[in-house]
């Protein structure tokens, strides 16, 4: 667990003094190190998706990373891949347009075809039409296409881990909530309220 939290944290108590050098509080290490092998297993998953010798383009994996986390509503996944997604060559159009992508001009093909996976994957709990999928299968080979999975799902998991237990930037109240009885719905036929 040590070298974990060295890598995280530097030479630091994390519970004394909360916060990374890359801007998150640190609740994500702390609370998986209650099970040190669960915190080890989830720290070699990261490694392994930055190989240099991945075949899976980054600007694809930061893509498909980003519109997991928007997907999922989970800002500790989505907000700093924001900036992972530039350093791998995402524009910033590209970026603001991941929560309306279908309807966005600023994607190629491939791109699209991610984004469409990417959604059947965490939309859909992994049930991909044939037509999505050979639409990928186009652009990606099959090497391609495991690593985007095992991507995908890897930040799918920790997007709901961080907001079942609330850590980091999803320690927040559920953004849904209901408006009451608001006066002059529509069904009643009174006229809404301006």
């Amino acid at each position: 667990m040590l070298p974990y939290y060295d890598l995280a944290f530097g030479d630091r108590d994390p519970v004394a003094q909360p916060g990374t050098s890359w801007g998150t509080l640190g609740t994500w290490w702390t609370v998986l190190a209650l099970v040190p092998d669960i915190l080890e297993h989830t720290a070699h998953g990261f490694p392994l998706l930055y190989r240099p010798t991945r075949k899976l383009d980054p600007k694809l994996r930061e893509l498909a990373v980003l519109r997991t986390g928007w997907a999922a509503e989970s800002r500790f996944v989505f907000s700093p891949h924001c900036k992972s997604g530039r350093d791998a060559g995402l524009t910033g159009a590209q970026i603001e347009a991941v929560p309306s992508w279908s309807t966005a001009e600023c994607f190629s093909p491939v791109e699209r075809a991610v984004l469409a996976y990417t959604d059947a994957l965490v939309l859909s709990g992994g049930r991909v039409s044939d037509a999505t999928f050979a639409a990928l299968h186009i652009e990606l080979s099959d090497e391609e296409i495991l690593e985007l999975t095992y991507a995908v799902s890897l930040y799918r998991l920790q997007a709901t881990m961080s907001l079942a237990l609330r850590l980091e930037s999803d320690d927040r109240d559920d953004p849904m909530t209901g408006a009451g009885d608001p006066a002059g719905s529509l069904r009643s036929g009174a006229p809404p309220d301006a």
